[in-house]
């Protein structure tokens, strides 16, 4: 910014000697200091002021970017939600007309009607086993060992 080299230094002191005077010169040498001690932390926190709105910019930037993103996600899991949802509806629908199917012709065919003698047969086992009583192997010839 400005170009002040040591001989416009020694100019400028000698001038503020002559000017000032030897009695109150170390005082407005401090003055002066602490002056531009006030400038430069002015300066540093104008500077950090800038740089904390430029980072946060850039952070809405991100944030608006990260959003965005997390809605386009959204929006794709809910079309993937909805496509599951229609197959499986459709899947759904499909299993009941092929239950349908089955049904009909279980439907049309008369019962089967039982014979007169079945009241004379052995329990099933589960009856068997509902009664207390135990149910023996039937002898089957071709199982039993050759002597």
């Amino acid at each position: 910014m400005f170009d002040v080299g040591f001989s416009e230094l020694i100019v400028v002191a000698l001038v503020a000697l002559i000017v000032i005077g030897p009695e109150r010169l170390p005082r407005v040498a401090r003055t002066l200091g602490a002056l531009l001690g006030r400038a430069q932390r002015y300066v540093n926190e104008v500077k950090a002021d800038i740089e904390r709105e430029v980072n946060l910019d850039e952070l809405k930037n991100i944030r608006s970017t990260f959003q965005d993103a997390a809605k386009s996600v959204e929006q794709s899991v809910r079309e993937a939600g909805k496509e599951l949802q229609a197959a499986g509806e459709s899947m759904n629908q499909s299993i009941s007309a092929t239950g349908e199917a089955k049904a009909e012709p279980d439907a049309e065919a008369p019962p089967a009607a039982a014979p007169a003698d079945v009241a004379d047969e052995t329990p099933t086992a589960s009856a068997q086993m509902e009664l207390g009583l135990e149910s023996k192997p039937a002898a089957d010839p071709a199982a039993a060992p050759k002597a």
